[in-house]
């Protein structure tokens, strides 16, 4: 991920596993905190293929996407 800020926490994200996930496996994906509340923007990546390209999201979109899928679950 490019450096937005230039802080650690959004050059260095620490990814957190959404609750939804399993930590044996299983469809999930994780998202960085730090570089939401540096930045604004939520990035997301698939916690299979963390290497791969994430999403970086709104934080007002990513806000819509954890309430609808809790009404969900």
């Amino acid at each position: 991920m490019t450096e937005l800020l230039g802080g650690s926490a959004v050059f260095n994200p620490e990814w957190t596993k959404s609750s939804c996930g399993s930590q044996d496996g299983g469809d999930c994906v994780e998202w960085a905190p730090s570089v939401a509340l540096a930045t604004g923007t939520v990035p997301v990546r698939d916690s299979k293929a963390p290497a791969r390209p994430h999403l970086a999201v709104s934080s007002a979109a990513w806000q819509v996407f954890v309430n609808g899928v809790g009404r969900e679950g």
